[in-house]
């Protein structure tokens, strides 16, 4: 890369520059001695956070500039034109850091943007993006076929046939930035990989192919703090040729914000919450079946949770540190529920229902969490939940014919996962989105039409390592623990009502004797008092009898 500050920026085609630039004075840049076949040439400058502009004019209009992270412009050739100029400003008060490219394209390459009746520009090659925690939206304007310089360019509705501009058709590709890294360089280095035609191809992944029919806007699911960038490729099947859009990137956070920017994501109340159920998921995982209620507290916890926090979420407008606090609060209550069920009905099958209905729960968000959940046919909210309920019932179901071992995995597998949830308060890691993404389809009506692809980086594979280890280091040492132990401890109420009844009709017992709690606990504190009490001195204290 070359840095340039100056007010004339030299460019060669297909080549990157990097540039300074300011508010107060334009950087002028400049392609010369541009070859005759080249019909169309755009031109790209892309910063990380910080708008610029982009204009032809040094004066800039409406429809001949534009404003942005990620813009372009496309200068469609006069016959005999080898010149092409564009003017840049920085909008920001500071010195900006941004990369240019310009991207040549024949006469047979279609246009990006050529037929745009939503935007300023009148050839729009820009991909519009919006986010908001949940999701990330995409849209840009259709292409027209290629033309010859100096011609008229081919009708936008004219006709639907394989002459016309509806044979294009328009592949999404998605790239994703290395993990937990957000400098301004990574992205200068990366953006290169996604601004022509063949690099796309090599480097992204093709998310979903649109025709001229589909609406050309599309719905990624947002990860907060992971640098994303997204193109289009169109591609005309009659000359086999293709042209790229502008790439653009999100990092589905704000650099600006004082609080819960790109660099600290995680509230405070989130890292105390997701630490100490990390803290009970962690004993869990290793004594969960040995502690018998201390596990029924914890299922029970998850399921409460999840259900409240969905509950509040749909119906208040409450904000999330409240809805979080009653969350643990709610998530304590259904513990106490589960732990006091078993104590009062003693039943198994119950209890072992719910704690198979977490894991269940949990194994089938790891098959959606697959690009198995991007099947199209899985935006049908319908068969979604059917397929996704029927995954998770089969879990109890298969192991109805041995509680221990089910309760035993289910301890192991859970309880680690509740590690990896506190790490990723932490630490970005996609494993986190295991659940999240679920969370975000019961409490979004329209996440189903998101794209749900996540990084899988190096990071991810060292967590995804530690969740395996400590998953399979609990479930053996609770095998090899408890394969000589009853499988469960017997009913707790039936067990108590029945030594009460033995020590009150057999006298021989010596426990039959024993005091009742309310005068032993008098006896003990008459205890206390006595030994707080001062030592009388020997000798006699009464006076002699004469």
């Amino acid at each position: 890369f070359f840095f340039c500050n100056a007010g004339l920026l030299e460019l060669s085609l297909g080549k990157f520059r990097n540039v300074l630039l300011n508010q107060t004075n334009s950087v002028e840049a400049v392609i010369r001695n541009i070859a005759n076949n080249v019909t169309v040439v755009i031109f790209q400058v892309h910063a990380q956070q910080s708008d610029v502009m982009i204009s032809f004019n040094k004066i800039p209009s409406v429809n001949s500039s534009a404003i942005g992270v990620d813009k372009g412009l496309v200068s469609i050739l006069r016959p005999l034109q080898s010149v092409c100029t564009w003017h840049l400003w920085s909008l920001d008060a500071n010195q900006v850091l941004s990369t240019t490219i310009s991207v040549p394209y024949m006469e047979k390459d279609p246009i990006p943007g050529g037929c745009n009746l939503e935007f300023d520009l009148e050839v729009d090659p820009n991909i519009y993006l919006d986010y908001t925690l949940i999701d990330t939206h995409i849209k840009f304007a259709p292409a027209n076929l290629g033309y010859t310089r100096g011609a008229n360019p081919p009708s936008c509705d004219s006709g639907t046939d394989e002459n016309s501009r509806w044979r294009l058709r328009y592949d999404v590709y998605q790239y994703f930035l290395p993990e937990n890294d957000l400098s301004e360089m990574v992205l200068m280095s990366h953006i290169k990989k996604m601004s022509e035609v063949q690099s796309v191809k090599a480097n992204g992944i093709k998310m979903v192919t649109l025709t001229a029919d589909d609406k050309t806007n599309v719905y990624f699911s947002s990860l907060p703090g992971q640098g994303v960038i997204y193109n289009v490729i169109v591609w005309d099947p009659l000359w086999n040729t293709s042209a790229a859009y502008v790439p653009v990137h999100t990092y589905a956070c704000s650099f600006a914000d004082l609080v819960d920017n790109c660099s600290s994501l995680s509230k405070l109340s989130t890292k105390v919450f997701f630490t100490t159920l990390a803290v009970l998921g962690l004993f869990t995982c290793f004594f969960g079946h040995r502690f018998w209620k201390t596990d029924l507290f914890f299922m029970g916890f998850i399921v409460a949770g999840f259900f409240f926090f969905v509950f509040i979420t749909r119906v208040t407008v409450l904000g999330y540190d409240v809805r979080l606090t009653l969350t643990a609060v709610a998530g304590i209550t259904g513990g106490l529920f589960l732990v006091a069920s078993w104590w009062r009905f003693g039943s198994v099958i119950f209890c072992m229902f719910i704690i198979g209905l977490v894991l269940g729960f949990l194994f089938s968000s790891t098959i959606f969490f697959t690009p198995l959940g991007d099947y199209r046919v899985f935006r049908d909210d319908v068969v979604f939940w059917v397929t996704f309920s029927s995954v998770a019932l089969m879990v109890p179901v298969l192991f109805v014919g041995c509680p221990r071992i089910l309760n035993i995995l289910a301890s192991g597998i859970v309880g680690s996962y509740a590690v990896i949830l506190a790490t990723a308060c932490y630490v970005y890691t996609s494993l986190a989105y295991i659940s999240l993404d679920l969370l975000r389809r019961v409490l979004n009506d329209y996440f189903n039409r998101a794209y749900t692809n996540v990084p899988f980086q190096t990071n991810d594979f060292i967590i995804l390592s530690v969740w395996t280890m400590l998953a399979l280091s609990g479930v053996t040492v609770q095998l090899r623990r408890e394969r000589s132990e009853v499988p469960f401890p017997p009913h707790p109420y039936l067990a108590w009502k029945r030594e009460r009844e033995r020590r009150s009709t057999n006298v021989l017992d010596p426990s039959h004797h024993i005091p009742p709690l309310r005068e032993r606990i008098h006896n003990k504190l008459l205890h206390i008092k006595d030994f707080f009490q001062k030592e009388q001195p020997a000798g006699e204290r009464t006076p002699l009898l004469l």
